[in-house]
Order: C-alpha cells, then sequence, then structure tokens
C-alpha cells in the first residue's frame, strides 16, 4: 500500500508533461538519491527506503511512493516536497478565453 498517493490534473499535453516529469524526477534524484526507468508513460524509479511511480497521460498524473520503515517518520515533509514539485513543475496552465475575432471596421465614405 502506498504512503503518498497523488492525483493532479493537468493542461500540459503529454509531451511536456513528460519533460516535466523528467524535470521532477531528475531533481529528486540529486536531491533524494533516486533512480528511475520509464516503462511507456510510466516513470518508475527507487532507491533504498523508497519505491514508486508516476503514471502520466495528456491530462492528468498518478503519483505512488511507498516509504520504507525510517522514512516513514519523514513523511509529511517528503509529501510536502513532492507537493512543491508538483506545482512547480505540472501547474495547470491559465485558462484562457477563445480568441474573439474583431468586427471588421466600416469604411470611411462608403
Amino acid at each position: 500500500m502506498a504512503d503518498i498517493e497523488i492525483r493532479r490534473a493537468h493542461n500540459l499535453g503529454m509531451k511536456a508533461a513528460r519533460a516535466a516529469a523528467e524535470k521532477m524526477a531528475e531533481h529528486l534524484g540529486q536531491k533524494f538519491g533516486l533512480r528511475g526507468a520509464w516503462e511507456g508513460n510510466v516513470l518508475k524509479f527507487e532507491r533504498p527506503g523508497v519505491s514508486g511511480l508516476l503514471a502520466i497521460t495528456d491530462k492528468d498524473l498518478n503519483l505512488s511512493v511507498t516509504l520504507g520503515f525510517l522514512l516513514k517518520a519523514m513523511k509529511g515533509s517528503i509529501d510536502a516536497a513532492v507537493h512543491r514539485e508538483l506545482d512547480e513543475l505540472f501547474a495547470k496552465a491559465p485558462a484562457t478565453p477563445a480568441a474573439k475575432k474583431a468586427a471588421p471596421r466600416p469604411k470611411k465614405g462608403g
């Protein structure tokens, strides 16, 4: 059973979502010593005391992390760090209203 389970929608599309996931994996890898590998659209990662996966689609992501006994005590801070990473890299793009076409201006004298 996962200790940290996060599901989140995004508006990045598949290519940008995968790039964001790779950035996240690189950053968390450097910070926590995680190593990962892609299997299709699922990034599986691990290190002693931590294992998990990040599954992405063009519209959402699902992160599941299992912590070893010693790291369970740090679950809160690990969860907060993961949420910060997701907020930064998978932030929803602001909704943009449909472009309005300007009505043609009437010609003078015509």
